[in-house]
């Protein structure tokens, strides 16, 4: 089966504008602070989007449909909207990557890290929950925290990054946050319920890119 075509839209970067290649786009958006970019299946979605609003755009799950049966929904409920929702992309493993937190209900973005040169999609959903732990403490928060990550909550509960990625230049600035991300575990206690997302049962996580 062939691969599908993608068109990549770039709402913030070096040039802006939409592309019809991944290395064009990734040109566009390396090392540029706040980058805004989403692919889509067709030019004139692609063209479309560049007229309006990127946060228009990303976290999107259109259409979704459960494949769950009615009794495994009801079992597994709704989502608690009281919350932040954390994820994180990459394009590529390793990639391009950067992550975010957002309000559940209203896909309020509340904070956003990257684009990275280098990085990949476990490091990212990490470093979200370990900023979303953060930030719910400084602010003597009692909401509670969405992934979908079971890797990255792992991660947190043992207070440790296992990641595969070897250190280099290039990744060093992911790498000094998940220093920084194990040290703040290892010297802080929390009271955060941190939650798996159920994708299966409602659709992307609120917090995610829209890139897939």
């Amino acid at each position: 089966m062939s691969k599908k075509k993608k068109f990549y839209t770039v709402w913030k970067g070096k040039k802006t504008g939409v592309f019809k290649k991944w290395n064009d786009c990734k040109a566009q958006i390396t090392n540029f602070d706040g980058a805004q970019y989403k692919s889509f299946t067709s030019l004139e979605a692609a063209e479309a989007a560049l007229e309006g609003n990127y946060f228009d755009y990303i976290g999107k799950s259109k259409g979704f449909k459960s494949e769950l049966t009615p009794e495994q929904l009801k079992k597994i409920g709704q989502p608690n909207y009281n919350s932040i929702s954390v994820d994180a992309a990459s394009s590529g493993n390793p990639g391009i990557m950067e992550y975010r937190g957002v309000d559940t209900k209203t896909k309020r973005q509340l904070f956003i890290q990257g684009p990275f040169p280098e990085g990949t999609n476990n490091l990212g959903e990490f470093l979200a929950l370990v900023h979303g732990l953060a930030i719910l403490k400084k602010n003597n928060s009692d909401l509670i925290l969405y992934t979908d990550s079971r890797t990255a909550m792992s991660w947190v509960r043992k207070k440790i990054c296992n990641t595969k990625l070897e250190r280099n230049e290039k990744n060093k600035p992911v790498f000094d946050l998940v220093d920084r991300a194990i040290d703040w575990l290892k010297n802080n206690s929390y009271k955060t319920v941190i939650v798996k997302w159920e994708t299966k049962a409602w659709g992307e996580i609120p917090a995610d890119f829209g890139r897939k």
